[in-house]
């Protein structure tokens, strides 16, 4: 039932309103609304009217119309603890979630300053460089380019296709990864980073870089450098 004696007169700004309450209430980044006819139905009016009622939303950055799929939540985003052992997959999963990633690239290349002074080697070193793309409930969430320095890997680390690089790197090469710097700005999205993960060009992403060493050792195992849509993670950082 549709009340107005909380909301604007306007009928669609109501039900915009209304729309809007639901999705703090029962929904998630990544899940999808109703379709425009069922929303309709529920709200007793025409599609017109209901249309403009989830425009509001959309213009607040709240929802998204993907064609020909529906109405993507984009509020609500997922929690993400930052300490030592978090695990991304593992964690969205206890929250109900289906984390998945997949290889995009597994090459040797010559590092640049950055990635040197952050693994302790020298400019022009040959490191290897995977970049994934991770998804959760179907939804691209961020873009990962991961640089790892120690060569004996790399016969095992071609192999890697989809799943957590961590899982692959701790069954296969016997080696355990600890978080030891975490470091985050915020960034535009560029050409080709909009295109992975399906936002509009320069929307915000946060930029996080991460440098993890294995457990036993301390020697420095992986750079990574993750642009993550801002909408849908949210860090926090446990003491």
């Amino acid at each position: 039932m549709l009340n107005l004696s909380r909301h604007p007169t306007t009928l669609y700004q109501a039900i915009a309103a209304q729309l809007e309450d639901e999705l703090r209430s029962r929904y998630r980044s990544g899940e999808y609304l109703p379709s425009e006819k069922q929303l309709a139905a529920h709200y007793a009016v025409n599609r017109h009217t209901l249309r403009r009622a989830v425009d509001e939303l959309v213009d607040k950055g709240l929802v998204q119309r993907r064609q020909g799929v529906g109405i993507l939540v984009l509020m609500r985003p997922y929690d993400y603890p930052l300490h030592a052992q978090a695990r991304f997959s593992q964690n969205l999963m206890e929250q109900g979630s289906h984390p998945t990633s997949e290889r995009l690239l597994a090459v040797l290349r010559p590092c640049n300053a950055e990635v040197a002074a952050a693994l302790a080697c020298n400019e022009g070193d040959t490191v290897i460089h995977l970049r994934t793309l991770r998804r959760v409930n179907g939804v691209p969430v961020c873009v990962i380019n991961h640089y790892l320095p120690d060569l004996t890997w790399w016969p095992q680390l071609q192999k890697f296709s989809s799943g957590s690089l961590h899982d692959f790197i701790r069954q296969h090469l016997t080696a355990g990864l600890t978080r030891k710097q975490t470091r985050i700005t915020a960034r535009r999205a560029q050409a080709k980073e909009s295109g992975l993960l399906e936002v509009s060009l320069h929307a915000p992403l946060l930029c996080v870089r991460t440098l993890n060493t294995c457990t036993d050792g301390g020697s420095m195992a992986e750079y990574s450098v993750s642009l993550t849509r801002a909408d849908m993670i949210e860090l926090t950082l446990e003491h």
